[in-house]
């Protein structure tokens, strides 16, 4: 279906037909090679209206080439970007410009300009554009109100603490009244504490304004902590894509599980040390349980004598996820696993030990 796409001349905003879907950003087999290594291998992706979306990976997985792609800095060898229903993939520098205007970019080291104030820094893409000092002024002191920094106007980013520093980062990213905010491993430079703080703000910024963002990190803490859905990039292909608390249940990828070992229970390594290939003794079973069955009473139902051995309940998007470890007796196994698999549990048969851990 063809829509109509405009570039009013008035805000530089971009209004899309009413018949486009609700995906702000649409990637399709996107591919881009530098020399002989895919940097991205064919990637589909949606970025919908309203949610937060994480894309997590290692480092060289793909994340920058993609962020490079979406701001037409870099030019995909093939497949096609499409930002509020219009494609970007063949058009000019100057044709990029009001695309590149719909996205707010906030960065892991601030860039904040240090000759420049914090509410000139803010008002900086608006200058750019050649909107008037007054209209400029005032965008940036409604958005310093947002981000909690109306008393740090006239200071420079050298007075700034990290946290802050970033703030005056995300105000300025909003300026323009983008359609898309893209947060590239913003907080990887903040401490906990802050960097609980900033993702505070980002999910109120969301909730408040209806923004989108498309957090990229190579933290699945970050997203778990205020994404709405995540996909996993590795070698440049999208290996996994679901709802947070869906992928945080039950990764599916070896890549997904090595990203989620430091927030999610891992078997005590005294006890990886004993388990056997041997099926004598007690079997040792990761079972993977979410929803309902999370917070149930499955384990007072379970067909025979199990000992707990490791494990816990979290909650994921208001959804209870728990990784338990059980041992059961080696002969009863297929039996147990029959069990939790019948009550929507994922069920994997660690290995053996011959004596109680």
């Amino acid at each position: 279906m063809n829509s109509h796409v405009s570039v009013s001349g008035g805000t530089g905003a971009i209004i899309t037909d009413a018949r486009q879907d609700d995906d702000v950003v649409r990637l399709e087999n996107v591919k881009r090679h530098f020399g002989e290594t895919p940097a991205l291998d064919g990637v589909s992706l949606t970025v919908r209206k309203g949610e937060i979306l994480g894309i997590i990976g290692r480092s060289g997985a793909g994340k920058s080439t993609l962020i490079r792609c979406l701001n037409g800095l870099e030019r995909p060898e093939s497949g096609s970007i499409f930002v509020e229903g219009r494609q970007i993939t063949g058009l000019d520098e100057r044709e990029l410009q009001p695309f590149r205007r719909r996205i707010g970019m906030i960065f892991q080291h601030f860039n904040l300009l240090s000759a420049k104030t914090v509410e000139e820094n803010v008002a900086l893409p608006l200058k750019i554009e050649g909107r008037p000092k007054a209209e400029r002024l005032n965008r940036a002191r409604e958005l310093l109100e947002l981000v909690g920094l109306s008393d740090k106007a006239k200071a420079y980013p050298s007075s700034l603490s990290g946290g802050q520093k970033q703030r005056v980062g995300i105000a300025r990213a909003l300026a323009a009244r983008p359609a898309l905010l893209l947060s590239d491993e913003a907080t990887s430079a903040l401490d906990p504490e802050t960097t609980r703080s900033i993702l505070a703000l980002l999910k109120d910024i969301n909730q408040k304004l209806g923004l989108t963002i498309l957090l990229i990190t190579h933290e699945m803490e970050v997203v778990r902590s205020i994404g709405d859905r995540v996909a996993v990039i590795d070698a440049g292909k999208i290996v996994e894509e679901g709802p947070v608390w869906s992928v945080f249940a039950d990764p599916q990828t070896d890549i997904t599980k090595s990203l989620l070992a430091g927030i999610r229970p891992q078997l005590p390594a005294h006890i990886v040390s004993l388990l056997s290939s041997e099926p004598t003794g007690e079997a040792v079973l990761g079972v993977d349980l979410a929803g309902a069955a999370a917070q149930g009473t499955l384990l007072a139902d379970l067909p025979g004598p199990f000992r707990l051995v490791h494990g816990g309940v979290d909650h994921v998007q208001n959804q209870a996820v728990a990784r338990l470890y059980l041992a059961v007796p080696a002969i009863a196994v297929a039996q147990f696993v029959s069990f939790l698999e019948a009550r929507s549990a994922r069920v994997e048969v660690l290995g053996y030990v011959t004596s109680h851990v």
